[in-house]
């Protein structure tokens, strides 16, 4: 067989007797490029891990204004499909593969992490469903491995990318990166919206006996060990902690995304946390009224599910506005150079720069998610070292926020 320095040298040979005799080279469009096709060097190898749900939607946004040819497709329920060409059971063999270069994830939250971090560290760009991750360790371990090894993250939300046009929202951002409001008296109220009894758990649940298609031991992976029930498996996995955080971990990503750039908290989380809720079930999730977050510089977040319970009392304090500050601080403020656009993940991909949605972002939004729902599962207001970020003085509530995965797995 030839080697590749000898099929080159014949190629060069024969290229040069042609030209030599007038003769033309006839070489394949999709080699040169052109209106309908793209060279392989631009030619970016795509896979989806997770393809039920909204793993397929997942899959489009990631591809959004680059050229990706789909060469993997990944998911538990493919064990009577899995040729090792095209479908996978196991998303460790397509992270194996050296033409992948995309990953989008559809799976449920307790594997978000991990497969983005196995991604990561075999040289892939992620585009990530949210919410990023089921407990708050997890998102930072997935925040230092992309730093490490210079890969791109995006959560899959892109709210912040219309927001960021806005005047207003522009002026919001720039009042609250800048410092110089000390204490804040404004109040951020998301009401509604938040499916909190549709994805409500059961537990009447009888076991039941996997679909043979189905590897029901890798889809519960760093999950504690439970026994099938259909709930436990496919949208409905929400209403379980094992899995997912009820409707609000579902939901509240999408709207508190675009609120982390807006008020300037990207890099931060709040430092208390109150939730009106009835007593959490150990192992499904229920209903709750309102969550009240509140920042170090006075900022409160708050969150009211519009189903159940006493409604949250309303402060009559806003957020800060230009028009609401004194002439000096305004002044100060509208001197201040404007944000910088976010960019895209295909503009990510392509130059290297970190997009909107980093992992840095994600991860400190997702973090609202579970702080709220460990406050709603403790049933008490808890404190949050944002910097640390660990709960304070309270060591029940602070093992929510790194919880032991079933082995082998691990972060």
């Amino acid at each position: 067989m030839a080697t590749r320095a000898s099929k080159f040298g014949r190629r060069k040979f024969l290229k040069g007797a042609a030209a030599s005799a007038g003769l033309f080279t006839i070489v394949p469009p999709h080699v040169l490029g052109g209106p309908r096709h793209v060279p392989p060097s631009e030619m970016l190898g795509g896979a989806l891990i997770g393809c039920g749900g909204r793993g397929p939607g997942t899959y489009k946004e990631m591809t959004k204004d680059l050229q990706v040819e789909l060469r993997a497709q990944c998911d538990v329920k493919f064990r009577d499909k899995a040729d090792n060409k095209m479908f996978y059971t196991d998303f460790r063999r397509v992270l194996e593969r050296k033409d992948i270069d995309l990953v989008a994830i559809g799976t449920p939250p307790h594997w978000h992490a991990l497969i983005s971090i196995a991604a990561a560290e075999a040289g892939k760009d992620v585009l990530c469903e949210k919410p990023m991750t089921r407990f708050i360790a997890e998102g930072r371990a997935v925040v230092e491995t992309f730093r490490r090894y210079k890969r791109i993250f995006q959560i899959g939300t892109f709210g912040r990318f219309g927001v960021s046009k806005q005047r207003n929202n522009i002026d919001t951002h720039k009042i609250m990166r800048s410092g110089l409001v000390k204490d804040n008296p404004g109040v951020y109220v998301k009401s509604g919206g938040l499916k909190v009894k549709e994805w409500s758990g059961r537990i009447d649940l009888a076991p039941q006996t996997p679909p043979a298609s189905l590897d029901w031991d890798l889809y519960v992976g760093p999950s504690p060990w439970k026994p099938y029930v259909t709930r436990r498996h496919g949208g409905t996995h929400r209403g379980y902690w094992d899995y997912e955080g009820g409707g609000l971990a579902d939901m509240a990503q999408h709207t508190l995304d675009p609120f982390q750039w807006i008020y300037g908290k990207d890099d931060t989380s709040p430092v208390e946390i109150e939730a009106f809720a009835p007593p959490a079930h150990p192992e499904v999730t229920g209903m709750w009224a309102w969550i009240e977050m509140k920042y170090a510089d006075g900022f409160t977040l708050v969150l009211e599910s519009g189903e159940w319970g006493t409604p949250y009392e309303r402060k009559k304090a806003r957020p800060v506005t230009l028009a609401g500050l004194d002439e000096e601080t305004r002044a100060k403020v509208q001197a201040l150079p404007d944000p910088e656009p976010l960019v895209t993940f295909a503009e990510a991909v392509k130059t290297r720069k970190q997009p909107g949605g980093n992992a840095e972002a994600a991860h400190r939004c997702a973090t609202l998610l579970h702080l709220a729902n460990i406050a709603i599962r403790t049933g008490r207001k808890i404190k949050y070292d944002p910097v640390k970020e660990e709960i304070v003085g309270d060591e029940f509530a602070n093992r929510l926020v790194n919880v032991p995965m079933r082995a082998p797995w691990h972060l």
